[in-house]
């Protein structure tokens, strides 16, 4: 990785930047161009490459295209059509971008479903997109014995080939459906007249409160975001890029195949993140870029060091997550050219990329001026935005915490554009208005960033993560950076918890070890007393045999706050910090007592 003793020029960073804008600007929102078209097109200048490299699988751009006209000629044959939504519950494989494609050449919009999502979260799910049909992996037929009742609508299962499944009374074959339909292109008028403005498909984003909403996709979102990426890592003829997300997810689902569909080039399809498995996938596909998320990275770290480490094509790696701790020793190890860290979400109407290898950062904002995004002060003890004598939100300076906001655009060039949600009252509530002017609106991040004097941006935490301890902001991220250095650890989830009769939250750290590690309570306090401010000293310690990950590889904190300090609700080895004694001690009644620590009250939610 190119460590620059100097940042570059605010110039230096747009050169760079543009790399990947310069192939998006001639794109409009009104333009007659949609993903199937992109397709079509890899099928004809690009026919013999493959698009999908999957076990021992290669489909090419041709065969991908051929799949995709039986999808579509086979849901016509059920009485879908255009403007109708098909909910997609499908485990990582290639007929899952090959589903979404093919309905999408039927003008019909595919509802993208977390594999994860049963019982009132899969009603919820289907109810909110009016989903007309179900087309479902036969692997995740149990989910829908966790509905309240029966499923309501038509459904289509595709079981892989050597799969054992029986249609019944409520189900139909979907392979055998698609094998029997004509793989020639769908009639026209089932496209005519789309736009790219038009909704490709939905994704679920769960945010920060209630249940996950669904987030429309246009087909120029789709569009931009491989052009951009692809164009950021130079992608060629030689390119590989590589998936271990989920297929229903922004990352995996859209940035990987966009770039591949932009590029005529493959991507290596893995049904999950494996991490004795990546490395020999890397190698056996020479893979030249790769997108991660969470702590995926920190996982390839944790393997022990080989001889070998370097011995690989993969050069550039993109996401988020990638925490500063790690970052240096994950590109030195592994001989990574380019870390492009980003920051922004599934439906934002903004993007920031680190074209610069700057460590830590998430991007750069060299010309403030011509963006849409602002900054504004965030008061984290009363959770909102910090105001002036008027009662408007205050923009903050350089190194000043805020939320990022971004104005909502209207303009052709889809610059700003905001989708929104199916719901509208979710789209409202995503939404600030009235900021400078009557008839504003801006996009709450959710994200509270701190913006340098060069204009590096830097992610903080998630609203709500940052907790106030002693009069003192804590910020999560930062001290799971320090702690994260700790001999053994595979990984820390850092979260505030309440304490009864006092103000704020107090720090609870869970824990996991490697292999072959043990927690030792004198050691891991010295360690945090020695590198972290007295209020951020994480007040509890909870020891977990495993990460609790969401299957976007992200550490989850709600539900581990909730269960608070109490062993008995953790189920788990709690441990509090004894100051008089330099040492951590198990959470008992007389502990906290003599602590004087009233027990935990687990939180009405």
């Amino acid at each position: 990785m190119n460590r620059q003793s100097t940042r570059p020029t605010r110039e230096e960073t747009m050169a760079r930047f543009m790399k990947g804008a310069s192939r998006v600007m001639g794109f409009t929102r009104d333009m007659p161009y949609v993903v199937a078209d992109r397709l079509e097109e890899r099928a004809q200048d690009s026919a013999d490459v493959p698009f999908i490299l999957f076990e021992e699988q290669r489909i090419t751009f041709a065969e991908a295209n051929r799949r995709a006209n039986r999808i579509a000629n086979a849901a016509l044959a059920q009485g879908l059509q255009r403007g109708d939504v098909v909910a997609l519950l499908m485990n990582n494989r290639p007929e899952y971008v090959l589903t979404w494609l093919g309905l999408s050449k039927a003008g019909i919009v595919t509802a993208l479903l977390n594999t994860s999502a049963t019982g009132a979260v899969l009603r919820h799910a289907l109810t909110q997109v009016g989903a007309k049909a179900l087309v479902i992996d036969a692997d995740l037929l149990g989910a829908l014995d966790t509905l309240d009742g029966p499923v309501g609508m038509p459904v289509f299962v595709d079981a892989e080939v050597g799969q054992d499944y029986t249609p019944d009374a409520r189900s139909q074959d979907f392979a055998a459906l698609i094998a029997a339909a004509s793989d020639e292109a769908p009639p026209a008028e089932c496209r005519a007249g789309l736009k790219a403005e038009d909704t490709l498909y939905l994704i679920f984003t769960s945010g920060t409160t209630g249940l996950p909403k669904a987030a429309k996709m246009s087909h120029l979102r789709f569009l931009n975001a491989g052009e951009m990426m692809g164009g950021l890592m130079e992608f060629d003829k030689d390119s590989v890029f590589y998936c271990v997300l989920p297929l229903y997810h922004g990352a995996g689902g859209m940035v990987v195949p966009s770039a591949c569909l932009a590029f005529g080039v493959p991507f290596v399809l893995r049904r999950k993140f494996s991490r004795s498995g990546f490395w020999p996938d890397v190698r056996r596909h020479k893979v030249t870029a790769a997108y991660y998320i969470g702590e995926i990275v920190r996982y390839l770290m944790a393997s022990p060091p080989r001889p070998d480490d370097r011995d690989h094509t993969l050069r550039n790696v993109a996401g988020a997550g990638l925490k500063p701790d790690i970052w240096h020793a994950f590109v030195d190890r592994f001989g990574i050219e380019r870390v492009f860290e980003g920051l922004g979400s599934t439906e934002a109407n903004y993007g920031i990329t680190n074209v610069d290898n700057v460590v830590g950062a998430v991007g750069r904002i060299p010309y403030p001026e011509y963006t849409n995004i602002k900054v504004l002060r965030w008061d984290v003890e009363n959770g909102e935005y910090v105001r002036d004598a008027d009662g408007r939100p205050v923009e903050a300076g350089p190194d000043e915490v805020g939320e990022l906001v971004a104005e909502v655009r209207h303009g052709n060039d889809g610059v700003g554009f905001f989708e929104g949600y199916t719901s509208k009252e979710a789209t409202d509530a995503k939404l600030l208005r009235g900021l400078y002017k009557p008839d504003d609106a801006w996009v709450k991040s959710g994200d509270l960033i701190r913006v340098d004097a060069d204009g590096y941006v830097y992610f903080v935490d998630r609203v709500g993560d940052t907790f106030r301890w002693k009069s003192e902001n804590v910020s999560t991220q930062e001290v799971e950076t320090v702690l994260a250095a700790f001999p053994g650890l595979d990984m820390v989830n850092v979260y505030g918890v309440r304490v009864p009769h006092t103000e704020g939250r107090a720090g609870m750290a869970s824990l996991t070890f490697q292999q072959g590690h043990s927690f030792d309570p004198a050691a891991f306090y010295a360690f945090a007393e020695e590198r972290l401010a007295s209020y951020a000293v994480p007040v509890f310690v909870r020891l977990s045999q495993a990460a609790d990950m969401t299957t976007t590889y992200k550490l989850r904190k709600g539900a581990v706050q909730r269960q608070g300090y109490d062993p008995a609700l953790t189920g788990e080895p709690v441990f509090v910090a004894d100051p008089a004694a330099r040492t951590y001690v198990p959470v008992t009644p007389e502990t906290l007592g003599r602590l004087g620590i009233a027990p935990f009250e687990k939180e009405e939610i």
